[in-house]
């Protein structure tokens, strides 16, 4: 690699490793160590192929989805490893009810399954159609919609307490009939 990539490639890295670090802590279900070793793999293969890369972001980001895959279809399974949380910064005073909620939702997450975690990433954080998702899967819609709502089931199962956070409370709930008599006035 000449001065001139190695340098571009130095400042993709510098500016986009962050965001590309949440989404691989979301595919791997909050084990920040995996996720590292996920991303380092990911701008590993970038690198080898900088110079024929023409959207660096979507590349490195297809790699992270198609080793996440890879690690959930392998014949054994690997034991979880508990780690400690990194630091956070003091929360303010509305952050605590947040910084709660990721708590939650990240545990929620963890208990999930692998291919379930990963298509909720890409369906609403990564906000992917299910054309897309299903096309980076490698699986038909009919499946990604399937392992979407058995997924979200399994997620309201597992964190009851994430549906009080939800800032459309309406719409989570049927709509009221009156079946009761209108009074028809001319």
């Amino acid at each position: 690699m000449d001065a001139e990539l190695q340098e571009s490639f130095v400042e993709f890295v510098d500016s986009r490793s962050s965001a590309l670090l949440r989404t691989a802590v979301l595919l791997t279900g909050g084990d920040r160590h995996a996720a590292e070793d996920l991303l380092q793999n990911a701008l590993i293969k970038a690198a080898g192929r900088w110079q024929r890369i023409d959207e660096p972001e979507a590349y490195v980001r297809q790699v992270l989805y198609r080793q996440q895959i890879s690690r959930w279809r392998l014949k054994w399974r690997r034991r979880e490893l508990t780690v400690a949380e990194p630091p956070e910064s003091p929360p303010g005073p509305d952050a605590t009810s947040a910084a709660e909620a990721r708590l939650v939702l990240r545990a929620a997450l963890s208990r999930l399954t692998a291919r379930q975690r990963t298509v909720l990433v890409l369906r609403y954080f990564e906000d992917l159609p299910e054309a897309d998702v299903a096309r980076l899967l490698g699986c038909s819609v009919g499946t990604v919609r399937s392992t979407t709502h058995r997924s979200l089931a399994r997620l309201r199962t597992l964190a009851p307490e994430l549906a009080a956070l939800d800032p459309d409370p309406g719409r989570a709930q049927p709509p009221s009939r009156d079946y009761s008599p209108v009074e028809v006035r001319p």
